[in-house]
């Protein structure tokens, strides 16, 4: 596999678990479930563009222009860097041929950049620990970042199914 193949693959199979991300993050929004608003993610990153890191609430910190689209910049370039970091860490023979516990374990290993940073730069504690229901946030933000990691090796599978077919 050429290294342009090998990007290719990775953008497609980091783009294919995002949207299964985003499908789960939908479902849960029909079902009523609140679900991360990326217009935050947005909006931390643009005042920490201009130096603020940490808020004693984000929803509460003014708002930064195009906030919503940078969040969804932010949570698709993560995923793509998450994919590629995944590649990095099995080599590109899974690729070639993919396992579920690798991405299942990255993708559950990938929940500790919210839980761990985010959340406290936006207001909400280490693990969630000071809004009203950290443990069901935890395992939401858990659940969530499982969907992704399934999402890695579901991708990498019909990727890989797609080029055996064309080839």
């Amino acid at each position: 596999m050429t290294f342009t193949t090998m990007l290719l693959h990775i953008l497609l199979v980091g783009l294919g678990a995002i949207w299964i991300m985003d499908l789960w993050g939908l479902l849960l929004q029909r079902l009523g479930v609140a679900t991360l608003n990326y217009a935050m993610v947005g909006r931390l990153a643009g005042h920490a563009l201009q130096g603020r890191l940490h808020h004693k609430s984000i929803v509460q910190a003014s708002p930064v222009r195009n906030e919503l689209a940078w969040g969804w910049i932010i949570h698709y370039v993560t995923g793509l860097v998450f994919a590629a970091v995944l590649v990095g860490l099995t080599g590109q023979a899974w690729l070639s041929a993919p396992t579920l516990w690798p991405a299942l374990a990255f993708g559950i290993v990938t929940v500790l950049l919210p839980l761990c940073l985010m959340q406290p730069a936006m207001g909400a504690g280490l693990f969630s620990s000071k809004t009203p229901t950290p443990l069901r946030n935890c395992i939401r933000s858990l659940a969530t970042h499982t969907v992704f990691g399934i999402g890695l090796f579901v991708s990498a599978t019909i990727l890989l199914f797609l080029v055996k077919l064309i080839t």
